[in-house]
Order: structure tokens, then sequence, then C-alpha cells
């Protein structure tokens, strides 16, 4: 297992697949649907029927159950699922990995001539792994376990569950979603006719024993205010500057209610931009809350406010839009299909795993597909310090992130059979 996942996840990042903010098109890169297509054809290879590749790049497969004979009754249906694109920001998009061996608990340089290193004063969690081999990249890129290492994970699941028949299982669907990294773009593209799933897992969280099945309530809002442009000479009882109605409209909003100043479950709202000139500004907001009943109150403080503006600057044209952009998975869990989370507290039992659960201030793209009814938890993949050149993967937790989707999918039969 341990060599087929690290060829695995060494070709799959070769292949560019950064995603690009702001794109409408979805995939938003053309590394994306690359990807996919060399995904679409490993699959094949190891099986799986129904295979389709949608115009966005979502990639669908099945794997039809494996069960003896004599077994009676139904195994649910159940889908995993990573993300195609790894996140830009602001680094190279081609990703050279490297395996540290026996790492000795020191600074580890990742690019000599360029002087970059991961440091053990400023990234203590590598003392983990003293005696371990560590992938890395070279300090110019991310590392792309995010959400590569859970891509290698999935189709070295499926190439041991084809090798052993005795391995027994129910129908599996093997999903791939590009985007997820700008907004979720591509699950919201998922054409779930095609996935006639009871539950769902991505693999798609950091280090070893990370359980996420709560997330936050994430929502934007976009303001557009158009004020009254006058040269300055004639400008009095006339100007209307709509970047100071912008600034008016930020300071209604609670200082320590922001990302930086909460953790945990705390929300907030978050001005996330503001774009102005004489005529015309622009404040977007992102909105975040573990709590739904807090979320939607939090939407209606947003109304309420410009509402405010609007009263105290009627000469404005404001106008405003508001979007749910993902749920929490926790909202979608119930007492009839929490075993879904179940199998991820038994799985990590029964591999000696100690479970670290979270609150992810965050969303995956369970986030979304939860809301369709298909309750999605996530767990590891193994790696450390997503989104940054310090990004590494001990190859002992990546092999634990592959063995916790093998035993899932044996418990899954296991307790169906007794």
């Amino acid at each position: 297992m341990r060599q087929r996942l690290v060829d695995r996840f060494f070709r799959y990042v070769a292949v560019s697949s950064q995603s690009k903010t702001g794109v409408l098109e979805v995939p938003s890169t053309p590394g994306q649907r690359e990807l996919a297509e060399v995904l679409k054809k490993d699959l094949a290879e190891l099986g799986l029927v129904d295979l389709s590749l949608s115009d966005t790049s979502v990639l669908i497969g099945r794997l039809p159950a494996n069960l003896p004979e004599e077994f009676k009754g139904e195994l649910p249906k159940v889908g995993f699922i990573a993300h195609l694109d790894t996140v830009d920001v602001n680094l190279s998009p081609n990703i050279k990995p490297q395996i540290i061996k026996n790492y000795a608990g020191e600074d580890i340089c990742l690019n000599k001539d360029q002087a970059i290193f991961i440091r053990v004063a400023e990234h203590p969690e590598l003392k983990k792994y003293i005696g371990q081999d560590i992938i890395c990249s070279d300090g110019t890129s991310v590392l792309g376990a995010d959400n590569k290492a859970a891509i290698a994970t999935m189709l070295t699941t499926l190439e041991i569950l084809q090798a052993d028949k005795t391995l027994y299982h129910g129908e599996l669907y093997f999903v791939f979603v590009p985007d997820e990294e700008v907004g979720l773009k591509g699950a919201k593209t998922i054409d779930f006719s095609k996935l006639p799933i009871d539950f769902a897992y991505t693999i798609d969280c950091c280090e070893l024993g990370e359980v996420v099945y709560e997330t936050f309530n994430a929502g934007s809002a976009i303001i557009n205010i158009k004020g009254i442009s006058a040269h300055p000479m004639s400008a009095k009882g006339v100007l209307l500057n709509p970047t100071l109605v912008a600034v008016d409209l930020i300071n209604c909003f609670n200082r320590l209610e922001t990302p930086e100043n909460t953790d945990g479950t705390d929300g907030y709202i978050w001005v996330q931009a503001m774009e102005s000139n004489q005529s015309l500004a622009k404040v977007t907001l992102n909105i975040r809350d573990h709590n739904k009943l807090r979320y939607e109150n939090r939407k209606k403080y947003i109304q309420e406010v410009i509402e405010f503006i609007k009263l105290r600057y009627p000469r404005a044209k404001i106008e405003y839009t508001l979007t749910d952009v993902y749920g929490n998975i926790r909202d979608a869990i119930t007492d009839e299909n929490k075993n879904c989370v179940d199998y991820i507290y038994q799985a990590m039992k029964n591999l000696q795993i100690e479970p670290k659960t979270i609150a992810m201030r965050g969303g995956t793209d369970g986030s979304y597909i939860s809301t369709q009814g298909i309750p999605t938890p996530n767990f590891f993949t193994g790696a450390h310090n997503f989104h940054s050149n310090s990004e590494f993967l001990p190859i002992d937790s990546f092999e634990k992130s592959c063995a916790m989707m093998l035993e899932i999918v044996k418990l899954i039969y296991t307790n169906k059979n007794k």
C-alpha cells in the first residue's frame, strides 16, 4: 500500500491544477480538466463502471457491490469525494515533491538555492514525526496534499478492493470535483441523479486523527452603493461620496466579531473587500456561523444595517445580494443517519488512531453536499499546514488515511452482516 500511495501522489501532483478566484467558468483552470481526464482513465482501468465526466469536470464512477451469495438485505450506497484543485496562494502552480527520509527533528531545508526552510520553531508539530519519512514541496509551492493525498488514497483503496474479492462491500461511488478552493463551485454542479448514495465522506482535512462533521454555515453579501459625483468647486449640497457611505455601513459591524477576534464555534461578519471611486462603492461581506439561527440573524442584521444606511443617505442608490454558500454538515446528521459518523470513530478505534474532533472554521465539499440530503462527514489526509509552502505529509499518517477508507468500507459490510 505504502509505495502505491506515494507513487500515485507524486503522479497526481505533477498535474498542475490550481483553481483561480474570480473566474465564472467551472472549472476555473484547464489543469483541473486535465487531471480529471487522467483519473477517468485510471478509474476505467481499475474497473469502475458508469463513468461520467461532466462539462464542469465533475467525475463520477461506480464500483459495483461485491457480496457473498448468502448475504441477505441491503447495504447503503456510499460515496467518497475529493477535489481536483489545489489552492492558489501566489506560489508556483508547479509542485516538485521530495521525501525527507528518516526525519531527525531538525529544520527542514526545502530549497537550498532559495534558502527556504520549514523551521521547527515555527512548526513544532514536526517533532511528532521524528524517525518517519515526510513528503514536502521544494518550497516554491504548496505540496498539494490538499487534496491530492485524498485522490491517491481513493485510487489505492479501489485497487486493493479490486485485487481482493474477499473484501466484501456494497456499491461505492468515487467522486472528484473541481474548484473546491474557490467556493465549492464544482460540488454545486454535481448531477445528483448520477449519485444515488445514502451518505458520503470527504477526505479533506489535516493531521492524523482529525474528524470533521461540523462546519460553518456560510454566506456572502455584496452591497453596491451609487453616489453622486461633483467637482469640488460646486460640490456643496450636491456631492454624495459613496466611499464614505460604505465606511459608515462597515462601521455598523462589531469589530470584535471578525475572523481575527474569534475562534472555536464563534461566528463573524468579515468585511472581505471594499472597492470605490467617486461614483460607486462595493462592499463584500462573508457571513459565518456554526449555529444556524445565529447565522440567519447575522444575515438579518446586515439587511437592517442596509435599511438604516438608506435612511441616513436617501439620495444614495443602494442595492445588495445575499447568497448562501454552504451549510453546516451537522445540520444534515440525524438519529437515523448518524451511523455515517459512527463508522469513522469505530474505524479509528480498530486502527488504534486517537480521534481529534474539530469544528472546522471553514467548509468542505461535504458542507454543500450535505445540504442536498447526503450527510458527508470528513476525515484526515494526514498532512499539516494546508495552503502554505510549509505543507508536509508524513507517510505513516498518509498510509493510515488510506487504511481508514478501507476500514470504513469493511465496517459497513460487517455491521450489516451481523
